[in-house]
């Protein structure tokens, strides 16, 4: 009797180790699987750490300073809210070049309703309809027409910017007396803090696509049509209300981005958002979304933005003309997709 207890006793121990030893492999390997499966994002989160290291090691009288983010505050929401319903539409397999001449179609619409009724409200309710209509259009081109989305988006593009210049006859519209209103205040105030209320708006965005994304059976949708389309159908999803409504999501992202940026001037120009199409495209690209399709992030794109948004104001701090602008804006544009285009072929 005393042996089977003392045989007993002298299990325990060994057990408890084993356990011990399997906790530990479980722990590593759900490390390991979460490190693979945030690879894009840990990737996309260490070069933004490193990036604003640079800029404030390189400029710290700037990049030290809190007036310099209040200033990105203002000014990267204007892109940054198109450039979330833009990663759905790439990860999607598809892209939309015609948002910056959306941006400039809302505010016509904007314009024309204002001047009309005199009513803010009215005016942005118009500018989201439009800019909503206008992607949905979009959408139906690429995907009833078969047309692809690259050359579609380009047509739209000139289309909608011509269509612009020519109902407004080329010429802009003052907006200060709409500064009074209660909607202008709530989209470009100042109500909590010093933080303008646009970059609420992109929070509030970032959020609402995150969820829509990675919580929601469309997020999962939008996946599978980028990974494989044929797949996708053959699992019973509707590819074509799917790629549909991601169109309308750029679209009316567009048309709130071109009322922001005017409101936040208290001017509209008919030329409106031309200068957002490599800002736009580059925190998407830099953020991770591959564009082949299938791979992409929220988390990354916002974090691309504020690099993309940062990057005029670093080659400024750093003693260097606004010209080497572009030539950066299109330098990660074109190492992004190159990167994005080798780690694919790796994976298969």
């Amino acid at each position: 009797m005393s042996t089977q207890v003392e045989g007993a006793a002298a299990s325990e121990p060994a057990e408890t180790a084993e356990t011990e030893v399997e906790i530990k492999e479980s722990g590593r390997l759900r490390l390991r699987r979460f490190l693979r499966g945030n690879a894009t994002q840990l990737g996309i989160l260490a070069v933004f750490i490193a990036v604003w290291l640079f800029f404030i090691a390189m400029a710290p009288e700037t990049f030290l300073s809190s007036r310099i983010y209040r200033a990105f505050m203002s000014t990267v929401p204007f892109f940054a809210i198109i450039a979330m319903p833009l990663t759905l539409a790439i990860i999607a397999g598809e892209i939309d070049l015609s948002f910056p001449s959306i941006m400039a179609m809302g505010m016509v619409s904007f314009v024309l309703v204002f001047q009309a009724t005199g009513n803010v409200a009215l005016g942005v309710l118009a500018a989201l309809v439009a800019g909503t209509l206008i992607g949905l259009l979009n959408g139906v081109i690429v995907v009833g027409l078969g047309i692809p989305s690259l050359v579609a988006t380009i047509g739209t593009q000139f289309f909608w910017r011509g269509a612009a210049l020519v109902i407004l006859s080329g010429q802009g519209a003052a907006l200060a007396t709409a500064r009074e209103s209660f909607v202008y205040q709530a989209l470009v105030g100042q109500w909590v803090g010093r933080i303008p209320n646009q970059m609420w708006w992109l929070l509030a965005i970032t959020i609402f696509s995150w969820l829509l994304l990675n919580r929601h059976r469309f997020g999962a949708h939008i996946y599978l049509i980028g990974d494989n389309v044929n797949s996708a159908r053959l699992m019973g999803v509707n590819s074509t209300r799917t790629r549909l409504l991601v169109f309308a999501f750029v679209g009316l992202a567009a048309a709130f981005g071109g009322v922001l940026a005017s409101f936040h001037t208290s001017y509209f120009w008919p030329s409106l958002g031309e200068g957002y199409l490599l800002q736009t495209l580059g925190a998407v690209f830099l953020g991770g979304t591959s564009v082949f399709g299938g791979v992409g992030s929220i988390l990354g794109t916002i974090l691309g933005s504020f690099i993309i948004g940062a990057i005029g104001a670093a080659i400024v701090a750093i003693g260097l003309t606004g010209f080497w602008t572009q030539l950066i804006y299109g330098l990660i544009l074109v190492v992004s997709v190159s990167l994005h285009g080798v780690l694919q072929r790796r994976m298969q």
